[in-house]
């Protein structure tokens, strides 16, 4: 690998605020923001949106969706398929 035209990859925390959940990684993303790990080091922090601790799949609260339910009011709007 050529030395200049690769960023810089090193540990970071990426934060989710919402969901009260970090995690340390390795990452080439950087930011201002620093956090004191449980560690006791001091690492660059990123806040996120979403994480899996947020997010609806991961937490169970995703909507199931109720698809034998759309398609009869699917047949009975538009009618059902006929034979072939």
């Amino acid at each position: 690998m050529k030395p200049t035209i690769h960023p810089a990859y090193g540990p970071v925390v990426f934060r989710d605020r919402a969901g009260d959940f970090a995690f340390l990684t390795r990452s080439t993303l950087t930011s201002d923001k620093t956090v004191e790990w449980e560690d006791g080091h001091t690492y660059p922090v990123i806040d996120v949106e979403i994480s899996s601790a947020s997010h609806p799949f991961y937490t169970g609260a995703a909507r199931v969706l109720d698809t034998a339910g759309r398609v009869e009011r699917f047949e009975r709007r538009y009618g059902k398929r006929g034979a072939r």
